[in-house]
């Protein structure tokens, strides 16, 4: 009896390691160096065409060049500029909002409809309407990568309010919990992993909307450096253009990721 007890309470592993994420640091640069050298060694025996894709060591010396020259930072900063002054107005607002249609059912009547209509519309195809209202310089751009980032914050944002277990809800009102206490301390926990998600969504149609409005209307910028080098099909200066833009990508996510260790540390 006793060693059926024993083999009841016995805990059976979950082969697929639990739903506790272990960094393995190493794997992520390990397939990058493993791809950079196959490319390497792709285009250095012409296995790879030098017109299909130029060589990662002539993309290094163009990055390297760039850093020497001093238009590494001519370009990248009027980038970082953009990216940054369209994202905060952007998400600022898109949290906003979200926050007034997740918790307001008369803001939710008014606003989701707009939201539902707007959302689905290439943000690029607003461009000239900006340029036409904002102007040919800093305006436009910011506005465009504004828009780009604030709608799907605010769909991210009333939507993990909604998704709020409202067990802890009712838990909060049957204790008395006034409706500031139950939005500070249940809604907005409860609903800051799906904004947080949302964030990395927002950031990354940030980015590919940063490269269209410098494409379309900018001297200097990564977007106008990768158009430059496209036009004059210079491989090695697009793909260092291309290597910048993912970087700036990587590192976003990682200050994300800082940001959700940091606000969500009551999760582990």
């Amino acid at each position: 009896m006793s060693t059926n007890k024993q083999q009841v309470s016995k805990e059976v592993p979950f082969r697929g390691g639990g739903f506790t994420h272990k960094p393995i640091i190493f794997v992520g640069p390990l397939v990058f160096i493993c791809l950079i050298a196959l490319l390497e060694w792709g285009t250095s025996t012409g296995w790879i065409s030098d017109l299909t894709l130029p060589r990662p060591s002539g993309v290094a010396q163009t990055l390297v060049d760039l850093y020497n020259s001093g238009l590494l930072f001519k370009h990248l900063l009027p980038s970082l500029t953009r990216l940054l002054m369209g994202s905060i107005m952007g998400i600022t607002v898109g949290i906003a909002v979200g926050l007034l249609i997740g918790l307001f059912n008369l803001v939710r009547a008014g606003a989701l409809p707009v939201v539902a209509a707007l959302f689905p519309v290439p943000k690029i195809a607003l461009l000239p309407l900006f340029v036409i209202w904002f102007g040919i310089d800093e305006g436009s751009k910011y506005a465009l990568i504004a828009l780009g980032s604030f709608t799907p914050t605010v769909v991210a944002t009333y939507a993990a309010i909604d998704n709020v277990d409202r067990g802890y809800i009712r838990m909060g009102q049957s204790f008395g919990l006034s409706w500031v206490s139950i939005v500070r301390k249940i809604v907005l926990p409860g609903a800051l992993p799906g904004i947080l998600s949302g964030l990395r969504i927002s950031l990354a149609i940030s980015i590919i909307l940063l490269v269209a409005a410098e494409m379309l209307g900018a001297s200097y910028g990564i977007g106008a450096y990768v158009l430059e080098a496209g036009s004059l099909y210079d491989l090695e200066r697009l793909f260092a253009g291309v290597f910048i833009l993912s970087v700036l990508g990587v590192i976003i996510n990682w200050f994300v990721g800082v940001l959700e260790r940091r606000l969500l540390s009551w999760r582990t």
